[in-house]
């Protein structure tokens, strides 16, 4: 027969192993992106970038958020122009690659030349590819293979990350 203090420290002990569980999952989705340790040509310190970027640029581009689908006035820009990284104004990709892909955030089937890196991210219990704007390393969104002609990729960017110009791509 099992005594009232065995039940107690039984308990306690499973407490203990469900609160360690679920901080190693708070972890696993909520740190550091494993690329901001890296050297970029523009860099700050977390406490510069809160206050350069707007709370929602933050999250996505320092923290690797998300942003809701269907949020960003961006997905629905057709003007001619260029989409260039909100954190430091790199232009990442042409008007002219840009294409409606159904998913709720802006997409584009190549980026320009040299202007983004991209990671393998297995957060969330998935492996992908991380979009990386190559010249401050802020997180822009993933790239998959189910894209249109001629490259059958669809760069699936968070709109928030994202500046547009008007003008010529």
């Amino acid at each position: 027969m099992m005594s009232r203090r065995n039940t107690l420290l039984r308990l306690g002990a499973l407490t203990g192993t469900l609160t360690g569980a679920v901080a190693g999952l708070r972890g696993l989705v909520a740190s550091a992106p494993a690329h901001a340790a890296r050297a970029y040509e523009v860099m700050h310190t977390d406490a510069e970038w809160q206050k350069l970027l707007k709370p929602d640029q933050y999250q996505v581009l320092r923290k690797a958020g998300t942003e809701r689908p269907g949020s960003s006035p961006l997905n629905k820009e057709k003007r001619a122009g260029v989409f260039s990284c909100a954190g430091c104004a790199l232009p990442l990709f042409s008007s002219s690659t840009k294409f409606e892909s159904g998913t709720g955030w802006p997409s584009f089937w190549q980026p320009m030349e040299k202007a983004v890196r991209e990671d393998t991210d297995t957060t969330l219990f998935m492996k992908r590819t991380e979009v990386l704007c190559r010249r401050c390393g802020g997180h822009l969104g993933h790239v998959f293979d189910d894209g249109p002609k001629p490259t059958g990729l669809r760069y699936c960017m968070n709109g928030v990350a994202l500046n547009f110009t008007p003008g010529a791509a």
